[in-house]
């Protein structure tokens, strides 16, 4: 292939030292990420002429049109810069985990004196305890919903001092053991939820033979509540863990069994836990990018990434086949662990061996599952833009399609949002939001913020054209670059008017369809129309459109109160109608944050401001 004078140049000066390589297209996106022992040598070879290379690899050479790279000092640093860059700009032609949200994690907040369990997607070097990630938020909740039944911890807002007079509800329905009220001391408190997390890491056996000690000795000095107490706690241990399957002895590492199936450029990872000899759980997990990758370099790249979400590290990793940096990958693990040792082993016979082809099986059975839930969605979302190409006489079906909506307060912090679904799903990374100064237009207008919304985003695709007719593979704004099949506005005939004029400043009338969506009857407006349409309740057209509205309020809503929280205290009280320096220190001196204004029930704000006000300042902070 011929390679530009600009890559000629950049491969000359490719040093000889370990680190990481980043690839770009001709838009300076980066479409893969590397790394190497020798990155001259590496670099350089995917530019040879060479039969062995596969399609994917060919693919990616004909975009390279720019690189950098990162030197390090060593292979395992390679490593972990290669999975850091992966995880931040995950490239298209990389192997990567397929959600690219963060995944739930269970929080034990051991370093308060009372530790609470909440759930969390992120983790913190804050002396916490975290057991994940899951891929279920749901399936975490369940979890502890089960386990605060047998650990009834905290999740009051109450300061522990034990000298409350009496217990909240909890209390009464046994799903606290009422610290508060001296019930349980501190040591009682905090070796209960280290009984929790023992029974999260799979290791029940120590704690179900402590309570039954701790029974039988209460019963022996005639303490029959607490010895019925602990005898309740007792049958819920054993029931879960009799649902724990048994594979290994006792004594068996703690160990992660991995398999994978594949099917049409899709890859399904099942993740077996195997703790204390028994089955605790298991994930799937789905990866992507996988297209021509060979097995082991799948599984090598769910290692590594996974890995690198995991709050906690097995002894033991047992894989299907033997991956090419598995020395590297386990040096790297080993250092996750704090130093304790952590194999990477193929089973090749035994109970082992059972476990890796059980993994295999369910990563077979989820990712039919999957494909089966992605066909019967992609059909909804086929029939959905049918529906709506019929119902409005569109030349095609819309399949990019732009919804605008505008959140504000009394015009106080205005947002306009614009939201993109592409084949009938969202496209978050084209979302934008457009902050709107609401002094130059009036306060509040939402007619002129929406049609100031909508000539920044038609002059930003018109300013994307003029670039790349002046210079072609100048950098764009791909949200903006594009014109939609459709335009959606949340609103009626006047915020549609509005619309309409602005497209014919830009020539777009007939080139761009636009609706409105107005929320009461889900009416629906077209221009120079006086009738509305009303699709049928049950019409997947309309479950889109409802989708496409409700993502562009709720997006809406979360850069308006991004944007006010911005704007600092004073600011956020001063904006609201009837509030000014006396009222806003009269609020503040008598609750002492604006948090506690906005947790006040309307009566308490009235017992500060007049009714009126009240109302206005309950209506802007919710």
């Amino acid at each position: 292939m011929k390679i530009s004078e600009h890559l000629q140049g950049v491969l000359a000066t490719l040093p000889t030292k370990p680190g990481c390589y980043l690839m770009k297209n001709a838009e300076a996106k980066i479409i893969y990420v590397g790394k190497a022992i020798n990155l001259k040598n590496r670099v350089r070879s995917y530019f040879h002429a060479d039969s062995s290379h596969d399609n994917k690899t060919r693919r990616l050479v004909r975009e390279i049109a720019d690189l950098e790279w990162i030197v390090v000092g060593s292979e395992l640093e390679a490593l972990i810069l290669e999975m850091n860059l992966i995880k931040r700009h995950r490239p298209k032609y990389n192997v990567r985990l397929k959600d690219d949200k963060r995944y739930p994690y269970i929080k034990v907040h051991w370093q308060d004196a009372y530790p609470k369990v909440t759930v969390t997607r992120q983790m913190f070097e804050d002396g916490a305890r975290y057991f994940g990630p899951y891929t279920s938020a749901w399936a975490v909740y369940q979890t502890l919903d089960v386990l605060r039944k047998v650990f009834p911890y905290l999740t009051c807002d109450r300061e522990i001092t034990g000298q409350d007079k009496r217990a909240c509800l909890y209390y009464d329905i046994k799903l606290c053991i009422g610290p508060c009220i001296g019930a349980a001391d501190q040591a009682a408190y905090r070796q209960m939820i280290a009984d929790l997390m023992e029974f999260l890491n799979g290791h029940s056996e120590p704690i179900m033979a402590r309570v039954q000690v701790e029974m039988e000795k209460a019963a022996e000095e005639l303490r029959f509540e607490k010895a019925a107490a602990l005898r309740d706690q007792l049958k819920a241990m054993t029931s879960i863990v009799e649902r724990q399957k048994v594979v290994f002895a006792s004594d068996y590492k703690d160990s992660d069994v991995i398999a994978m199936a594949r099917a049409d450029g899709e890859a399904c990872v099942q993740i077996f836990f195997v703790r204390g000899g028994k089955l605790i759980g298991r994930e799937y997990f789905v990866l992507e990018g996988t297209e021509d990758a060979a097995d082991s370099e799948v599984i090598a790249e769910f290692v590594k990434q996974f890995y690198t979400e995991a709050a906690t590290m097995p002894q033991q990793v047992l894989l299907p086949q033997e991956i090419e940096e598995a020395r590297i990958i386990q040096e790297w693990l080993r250092s996750r662990r704090g130093g304790g040792k952590v194999k990477i082993h193929v089973p090749r016979r035994g109970q082992p061996r059972e476990l890796v082809k059980m993994a295999a099986e369910n990563a077979t059975e989820t990712l039919s599952a999957l494909r089966t839930q992605w066909q019967a969605d992609s059909h909804k979302q086929e029939m959905a833009l049918a529906e709506l190409q019929s119902a409005f006489g569109l030349p095609e079906p819309p399949n990019r399609m732009e919804c605008y909506d505008v959140s504000h307060i009394q015009g106080v912090a205005t947002v306009g949002a614009m939201v993109v679904f592409e084949q009938g799903v969202p496209a978050k990374g084209q979302y934008r939001k457009f902050n709107i100064d609401s002094t130059s237009i009036g306060n509040p207008d939402d007619f002129a913020s929406m049609e100031e919304m909508l000539t920044r985003r038609f002059k930003r695709w018109q300013a994307a054209g003029d670039s790349q007719a002046q210079a072609p593979g100048a950098k764009v704004d791909e949200s903006f670059a594009r014109l939609p099949d459709l335009v959606v506005i949340d609103g009626g005939k006047g915020q549609l008017g509005r619309v309409v004029n602005v497209l014919e400043q830009f020539g777009l009338t007939g080139k761009v369809p636009v609706v409105g969506l107005a929320k009461r009857e889900e009416e629906i407006f077209f221009p120079n129309q006086p009738d509305p349409l009303l699709l049928p309740r049950h019409s997947q057209g309309l479950y889109l459109l409802q989708r496409l509205r409700d993502e562009a309020h709720r997006f809406g809503i979360t850069a308006h109160r991004k944007r006010r929280s911005k704007q600092g205290m004073a600011s956020i009280l001063d904006g609201i109608p009837g509030v000014g320096p006396a009222r806003r220190k009269a609020l503040l001196k008598h609750f002492g944050s604006v948090e506690k204004i906005r947790a006040a029930a309307l009566e308490e704000l009235a017992q500060v401001v007049p009714q009126d006000t009240a109302a206005s300042v309950k209506a802007h902070l919710e």
